[in-house]
Order: structure tokens, then sequence, then C-alpha cells
């Protein structure tokens, strides 16, 4: 799970920091500093949800944002997406929610 939510948060600040001619956001970058597969670890062992939650949130708000809003047609879609994995109320839960986010993210890029 925590290589997913590093996943998502990846590419969630993909769309928000990289540029057409810039260079490319990269797992160690300090913009991925609190999105490390190791902090999302210790919130996953420690079975902190809500916690984990407010980390997806802060990056996904960023990404729909970049799409335009929530008035978007990929906007809404992300909105859509960001509801289930806020609606669940297990680490368990989550992962089906995270998947999805994860592909779509990376489908948008």
């Amino acid at each position: 799970m925590e290589l997913t939510l590093e996943a998502v948060a990846l590419f969630a600040l993909k769309l928000v920091h990289e540029t057409d001619d810039g260079s490319p956001l990269l797992r160690d970058d300090p913009a991925m500093e609190g999105y490390e597969r190791e902090v999302f670890g210790l919130l996953v062992r420690q079975k902190k949800l809500a916690e984990i939650q407010v980390k997806l949130n802060e990056c996904l708000s960023l990404a729909l944002d970049t799409l335009g809003g929530a008035d978007t047609v990929m906007g809404r879609e992300l909105q859509r997406l960001a509801m289930d994995a806020r609606q669940a109320h297990t680490l368990e839960a989550l992962d089906a929610p995270l998947h999805a986010l994860k592909d779509y993210l990376k489908a948008i890029l």
C-alpha cells in the first residue's frame, strides 16, 4: 500500500510541478519530502487512516486546481475518485480507490 500511496502523491504532484520544458519530478525531489514511501509506511503501520487521507487530500487538492477545478471534466473525475478514497473507513477499504486514483493520474499525465 505504501508504494501505491507514494505513486498517487507523485503523479498528483507531477501534474502540479512539471512543465513541458522543465525537468521531471522524481521521488527524491524536495516536493515529495512529506509523501515518501517511508512516511506512508509509518502511517500504515500505525494504522493512521485519517492522517493518510489528509496527506492524500493535500496532493489531490493541488492536482484538482491544476486541472482547472471541479468544473472541468478531468477535475470532476478526479474529485469523484478522491471522494471514494475519503470515504474509506479502513486501510483495506482504501486499497481499491487508491489504485483507481493512481491509474487515473497516470493516464492524464
